[in-house]
């Protein structure tokens, strides 16, 4: 009796490793888009959801006119598309706390709305974004209490801001926004004379290869 159960336990442990690496996709064999591979990097898509990272930086022009693109780019993959922020900045230029202040709200539940209200303050009313003052009455503004204030100015997320600049590096990124497409295809605006509209429909193209792909 005691080696049936364990036999069954065996089989049904091996019918679990198989249903689990069947929903993993192979990276397609052609993919449509202008895109380059990540040296070292894998391909990862489950077969269901493909996560879709983007670096960008608050202080940059292009990211804030690109995010007019994204709720576009979603709409046309309903539920099968995981979108991720990573705040950058270059040293010569900006801060890093308008990325830790986006970290610590999107912990709290507030990521998206801090981070239309961070761009706004800089793009639109031209406000210090680097000042943790600005960054604090910007998250009183989203609903985020003093809590969020305490945590930004004790740098709770100094560590992962950094560790999203030095990633950067280490995937290439040259300019912002960049995106990188189920873990190792990355492509920005660059090669598309920075048309946004351009670069939007590249990366439809890019992920409608790997969902259609059989």
């Amino acid at each position: 009796m005691k080696f049936k159960k364990t036999l069954m336990s065996l089989i049904a442990l091996i019918v679990l490793s198989v249903s689990i690496s069947s929903f993993a996709a192979k990276e397609p064999s052609v993919i449509f888009g202008v895109h380059e591979k990540i040296p070292g990097a894998e391909f990862k898509y489950d077969g269901k959801t493909i996560e879709v990272v983007e670096y960008m930086s608050f202080y940059c022009h292009t990211c804030y006119d690109f995010e007019k693109s994204i709720p576009i780019i979603l709409g046309n993959f309903p539920g099968k598309i995981k979108w991720k922020i990573v705040p950058i900045y270059w040293s010569d230029h900006g801060s890093p706390k308008p990325g830790e202040a986006y970290l610590i709200a999107r912990e709290m539940g507030k990521g998206e709305a801090i981070k239309k209200a961070i761009f706004h303050a800089q793009m639109v009313e031209k406000k210090d974004i680097a000042d943790l003052s600005v960054l604090e009455a910007i998250g009183t503004q989203v609903g985020l209490g003093p809590e969020f204030g305490k945590k930004l100015r004790a740098g709770e997320k100094a560590g992962e801001a950094q560790k999203a600049l030095d990633m950067s590096k280490t995937v290439g990124i040259s300019e912002t926004p960049t995106v990188v497409i189920a873990g190792n295809l990355k492509t920005d605006p660059h090669a598309m004379n920075h048309d946004l509209v351009t670069f939007r429909t590249n990366i439809i193209a890019i992920i409608q290869s790997i969902l259609m792909a059989k």
